[in-house]
């Protein structure tokens, strides 16, 4: 029998929430895991459980999956799609020898299951297990927030430096025309294109970490043809400037499709100015309005004249901070951070966001949406 818990949970008793609709059982488990310094808060029915969360989440559930009126199932259902409390982890307790149970126990979001009568070393050792893994999520979580603070930090701190040096390089290139040779004006030059580029990258990788920590969305009925009509106006410049006409396919009719507004944007964003940076001059990006009324669904599809994606890329496409083969033709930055955001974005929106298999040449990007008449 496991003698004590761990560190962490000698340093500040956890929060067990033991539910049974058997009071006896409950003064037992609780009686157990008071020995090991666990605090134990009871609770006789699913309902009651879900009273006790809300008023302090527990760091781990001991919950029965049979009892009158809410089940343990549902109960556990119900307090995965509470805010807050997605990560508690719940240990099923339960007489009943049903495999099939035990399946959609763990299908409900319980992480592990016990059998009653329990074996008391078993029961400890499965508590003990998923408090230090819960310990331990938790510090990798505020690991992660601390890191992403000082980036920030960082990242901010830097953005303020360079858009020094860039308005320096910039007036020195205005007044070196008339006062120095070819190759000192050559460098001005070089100073300040380098300057301009590496703030570029520092802002597009603040905002993409602002959005990546702020993804929400409220899906709403909208016309994907507006849309992409807006998206393709926002980059038309930035293509000519480059020799690159951007043409724009449509129906001709509204295609109505559910979508978040705001991260419909953000994705049609990425899509189209990652295919002008990985488009050649006088090259063409092509970004076709599709609607299959049959299926329910929406698309939009992006294609750039760039050089594609290899199969070694593909495999690594929609990760965070990828480096691919493939670079920027006129070196803009390209943090890796856009198409993970992206792909997240679209599943969120009930949708999908694919890569298809190469072609003719050029990248080919679908977005799928839910049709906005669904219901």
């Amino acid at each position: 029998m496991p003698t004590s818990p761990s560190s962490f949970q000698r340093n500040r008793k956890p929060t067990i929430l033991v539910v049974d609709d058997q009071e006896r059982n409950v003064q037992l488990v609780g009686t157990l895991l008071q020995l090991f310094n666990y605090e134990i808060v009871p609770a006789t029915s699913g309902e009651q459980a879900l009273k006790r969360i809300a008023a302090r989440v527990p760091d781990l559930i001991l919950l029965d999956v049979l009892m009158p009126g809410m089940s343990g199932l549902e109960a556990c259902r119900q307090i995965k799609a509470t805010p807050g409390c997605e990560d508690i982890p719940i240990i099923f307790l339960s007489a009943a020898d049903d495999k099939n149970l035990v399946v959609e126990g763990l299908e409900s979001g319980g992480v592990d299951y016990v059998a009653k009568p329990f074996n008391k070393a078993e029961l400890l050792s499965r508590v003990n297990t998923h408090i230090a893994l819960k310990e331990t999520r938790d510090q990798l979580k505020l690991l992660a927030a601390d890191k992403d603070e000082l980036l920030g930090m960082l990242a901010h701190d830097l953005k303020n430096h360079l858009s020094g040096m860039q308005l320096s390089a910039q007036l020195l290139r205005d007044r070196a025309t008339a006062v120095l040779d070819d190759k000192s004006r050559q460098l001005v030059e070089n100073m300040a294109d380098s300057t301009t580029k590496l703030l570029s990258f520092v802002k597009e990788l603040l905002a993409n970490s602002s959005v990546e920590h702020a993804l929400m969305t409220q899906p709403q009925r909208i016309n994907l043809v507006d849309h992409a009509t807006m998206a393709v106006r926002r980059y038309r410049e930035a293509a000519a400037q480059k020799q690159i006409l951007i043409n724009l396919h449509e129906p001709g009719r509204e295609v109505e499709a559910s979508a978040d507004p705001e991260g419909l944007g953000r994705i049609l964003d990425n899509l189209i100015s990652n295919a002008v940076k990985f488009s050649p001059p006088g090259e063409r990006v092509t970004v076709t309005v599709e609607a299959n009324d049959d299926e329910g669904t929406t698309f939009v599809e992006i294609r750039d004249g760039g050089p594609g994606i290899p199969q070694a890329d593909r495999e690594k496409l929609f990760r965070r901070y990828a480096r691919l083969t493939a670079r920027p033709t006129a070196g803009e930055p390209s943090t890796g951070l856009g198409l993970s955001i992206a792909k997240r974005l679209a599943e969120m929106m009930k949708g999908d966001l694919v890569c298809e298999p190469p072609g003719a040449g050029g990248a080919v990007f679908r977005l799928r949406l839910p049709a906005g008449t669904q219901k």
